[in-house]
């Protein structure tokens, strides 16, 4: 019955009939019904040609939906599948089945963090958070992928389209955290940072569709402060910012340019920063919102590009691993591929050494 709803579920999705799908398949449309509603029994071949022919792994009809997606879905009917639901789900599963045969793809899990009840909470979590990132007072905090690998958070982007900006469920050790990869780097680092907010302070699942439109109380905006102090820690903007200002020939736009390009950001997310530090009033901060840096500025100023989480990005441990299974031969070249969402093509995969002839034997005898 569960795989029969599955399927329903599946077939929804993909906006086909129960005789559309029956018909491409080359099963009786009666069969097929049954199948769906628990009271015929589905054959393996039969699974197969249905999850091909929606677009699904097997083991996603079969296998058990992660707990956290389960209450979710519960709690918000008619909503929860959406885009970024469906993958995280088929993330999480190949996460979980990766680190089964591979247990060091997730580095660790610290101890949960104290929910943020105020701003000030915020940004006193954020501190505490690059610490754990093993982030000095005023170093920008760069790859924020492979920081948030570092303590158990695997951090994936694929383009979403015009979606929810990320989403975050926790696994039984570690989580797995979706960004959105359609937006720009900037948006993309704030959502990220957004995620190991919740990720630090044991959200069993979030899913966050504005994160840098938040509103001016409750969890997600104190979450949102946290992901601005992580990106831009308040001592050293303070003191860059004055440095900058101070330049010679230079201008609160060469401030704002560079300082977006340092610390990684989007001009909406520094102009918010800045305002809430008291380092500009509003006025000034809508200007800086409508600041956009030009090639001119890259070349002058010798800045740095960066373009990270640029989709389809997968976390290094995630890729390392996915690859160890694989020299082992615990996973066929297809099933490595899959997992590596096409970011590998066959040519890429290592080259396995050729069985002994004694090996050959034993298989073949």
């Amino acid at each position: 019955m569960e795989i029969g709803a599955r399927i329903a579920e599946a077939r929804r999705e993909r906006g086909a009939t129960q005789a559309q799908l029956a018909a491409t398949i080359g099963m009786d449309r009666t069969a097929l019904a049954k199948i769906e509603s628990g009271s015929r029994r589905v054959t393996a071949v039969e699974l197969v040609m249905i999850a091909r022919e929606l677009g699904r792994r097997v083991e996603w009809f079969v296998d058990e939906v992660p707990p956290a997606l389960v209450s979710y879905r519960r709690a918000q009917p008619g909503v929860a599948v959406q885009v970024i639901d469906t993958e995280l789900d088929s993330l999480v599963r190949d996460a979980e089945f990766v680190a089964s045969g591979c247990p060091e793809l997730v580095a660790g899990q610290p101890e949960p963090l104290p929910h943020p009840v105020t701003m000030r909470d915020a940004e006193d979590l954020a501190v505490r958070a690059r610490r754990l990132l093993g982030l000095g007072p005023g170093q920008p905090a760069q790859e924020i992928s492979r920081l948030a690998a570092s303590v158990g958070l695997l951090v994936f982007a694929v383009d979403l389209g015009e979606g929810a900006d990320a989403g975050t469920v926790l696994l039984k050790r570690g989580g797995v955290a979706l960004v959105n990869g359609h937006w720009r780097v900037g948006r993309r680092r704030l959502a990220a940072a957004h995620e190991l907010g919740h990720y630090l302070v044991a959200d069993e699942f979030s899913l966050d569709w504005r994160v840098a439109a938040a509103e001016a109380e409750g969890i997600e905006a104190r979450l949102d402060r946290f992901a601005r102090a992580l990106l831009l820690p308040g001592e050293d903007l303070r003191g860059r910012w004055a440095e900058w200002l101070a330049a010679p020939d230079e201008t609160w736009r060469d401030a704002a340019v560079r300082a977006a390009s340092h610390y990684g950001v989007d001009m909406a997310t520094l102009a918010r920063r800045l305002q809430e530090l008291g380092l500009v009033d509003g006025s000034r901060a809508n200007d800086i919102r409508r600041v956009h840096t030009k090639q001119a500025d890259i070349v002058e100023k010798n800045l740095v590009v960066r373009d990270e989480m640029a989709p389809v990005t997968l976390p290094r441990p995630y890729e390392q691993a996915v690859l160890k299974l694989y020299r082992r031969e615990v996973i066929t070249a297809d099933r490595a591929l899959g997992l590596l969402r096409g970011t590998f093509g066959p040519d890429s995969l290592p080259t396995l050494p050729p069985g002994s002839e004694t090996e050959i034997w034993e298989v073949t005898s």
